[in-house]
């Protein structure tokens, strides 16, 4: 798989396309030529065809394959994962039961193996399998898990498993073995919580065993109605000490949305901070300001790194990637620091963008893959707020939503079946899906789970589960 690939499918390729591309989730698939044989043979999946919906119970999948010298099999797979063994013996077919996935988009595919070895390229539709199921087979969705909670924006985990949620008012509450303690462990003052205002962001230090440090972005009228970092110490479940402020944002405006909010750690040690347009997208292009931006501060005292890509001059020294809209939430992968901003979409596209220092993401020229040009970094992956014409063409296939929120990278030594780790997990707000991108298979979206509540944010405990954060409790999805 190439980056460059992906991004040309995410900037309108047709799913079936993108599928018949090479490579991911084959193992083999680059093999170099065995033997005197130069010519890989041709598959072709025939059924079902693509875009179909609404498959439900047991499907046959169905592919052609030629070859110069003679097909050995046929190869299928669902969602990038075999589908039973290979058939030896046309015509090639394999049995689905769609039943033991969740209900939404999945990617099938089929290749052929000749004589000598060699392998086709992939040919793969993009479905929608019917139903209500929520979850797919081997896994439990356990809604409720803890409730009460108040206009929840944001939570963290601590290395000990504890859940630290912001609650929108001011509130830092605390779940711990599964309850949610009466006493939050922080309880802001002077905090501003009109409409997407208030506490709405926070990170647990990786030296938290050691230094007890908790960091909070929220939304205070002290000095004029802005945003703030600030950073608390905890002694057992509750803060103690005085609030030490790390970053003091420009004043907002009168609007009171696209306030961004998420803080994440870095692989580097460093601290980055989402920060919305402030319902302004010229801002989101002004290197002068920190609106639109994502920023990377030193978590000792809220200052720019050296290495930033825009210290010196007149710019905001604490600017790391800049043209987005609402960087409610991000995530940082585990090992290898890769970075997803999730972009909050205005008219027609939510986004996911690969974090990268100094990018241009182009909003307000460019929303999702529509009006990207030269110099401009197009999404990762997008999803429509309506049907595409099919449904399922284009970016996002059947996915549609209005608000992305929520993100997680699904970690090697989750308890999670084998593929699903590695998975980078994302939500929408307001349909309440959870989906899956496979990034070892060109980045194929899924569907994987859907809540009954709204989604603000996405985490995996330590026990492995991926725990959903809802405005007023959390859902838990294991593996059985």
């Amino acid at each position: 798989m190439t980056k460059q690939t992906f991004l040309g499918w995410a900037l309108g390729l047709a799913s079936a396309v993108l599928l018949t591309s090479c490579g991911g989730g084959g193992g083999d698939g680059d093999a170099p030529p065995a033997g005197g044989d130069p010519t890989a043979p041709i598959a072709t999946l025939t059924a079902p065809a693509a875009f179909s919906r609404n498959l439900d119970g047991s499907i046959e999948l169905r592919a052609t394959a030629s070859d110069d010298v003679g097909v050995s099999s046929v190869e299928f797979q669902v969602d990038g994962e075999p589908l039973g063994p290979a058939d030896t013996t046309a015509p090639y077919a394999a049995t689905l039961d769609t039943t033991a996935y969740a209900s939404g988009q999945h990617v099938l595919r089929a290749r052929s193996r000749d004589a000598s070895g060699k392998v086709s390229p992939w040919s793969g539709v993009t479905v929608a399998f019917g139903g209500s199921r929520n979850r797919p087979a081997g896994f439990s969705v356990e809604e409720g898990w803890v409730t009460g909670l108040l206009a929840a924006s944001a939570f963290a985990t601590t290395p000990d498993g504890r859940l630290l949620v912001a609650e929108q008012d001011g509130r830092l509450r605390v779940v711990k073995n599964g309850r949610l303690l009466p006493t939050p462990f922080v309880q802001l003052t002077n905090v501003n919580s009109i409409g997407e205002r208030g506490l709405i962001g926070v990170a647990v230090d990786p030296g938290f065993a050691t230094n007890g440090y908790v960091y909070v972005h929220y939304t205070t009228m002290q000095g004029g109605i802005h945003n703030r970092v600030s950073r608390f110490v905890a002694s057992g479940d509750v803060a103690t000490g005085l609030e030490f402020v790390l970053l003091d944002l420009p004043t907002l405006s009168t609007a009171t949305n696209h306030n961004g909010g998420a803080l994440h750690f870095g692989a580097d040690g460093k601290l980055y901070v989402g920060v919305g347009d402030n319902a302004n997208g010229v801002q989101a292009q002004d290197l002068t300001l920190p609106f639109g931006k994502l920023l990377r501060i030193n978590p000792t005292d809220g200052s720019a790194p050296a290495d930033n890509p825009f210290v010196g001059g007149f710019n905001d020294a604490r600017v790391w990637a800049y043209g987005l809209r609402n960087p409610f939430t991000f995530a940082v992968q585990p090992g290898t620091g890769r970075i997803h901003i999730n972009d909050v979409g205005a008219n027609r596209w939510e986004e996911i963008n690969l974090g990268a220092a100094g990018a241009d993401y182009g909003w307000p020229a460019s929303e999702g893959p529509d009006g990207v040009i030269a110099g401009m970094t197009a999404p990762l992956f997008a999803y429509r707020h309506t049907d595409a014409n099919p449904a399922g063409s284009g970016p996002g296939g059947f996915f549609t939503g209005a608000s992305i929120a929520g993100g997680a990278f699904y970690p090697a030594s989750g308890s999670f079946p084998a593929a699903y780790r590695g998975d980078y997990f994302f939500a929408d707000f307001v349909t309440s899906f959870v989906g899956r991108l496979d990034l070892d298979n060109e980045g194929a979206a899924y569907a994987f789970a859907r809540v009954s509540g709204n989604p603000v944010d996405l985490r995996v405990g330590n026990d492995g589960a991926l725990y959903v954060l809802t405005r007023t409790g959390i859902t838990r999805i294991g593996a059985l």
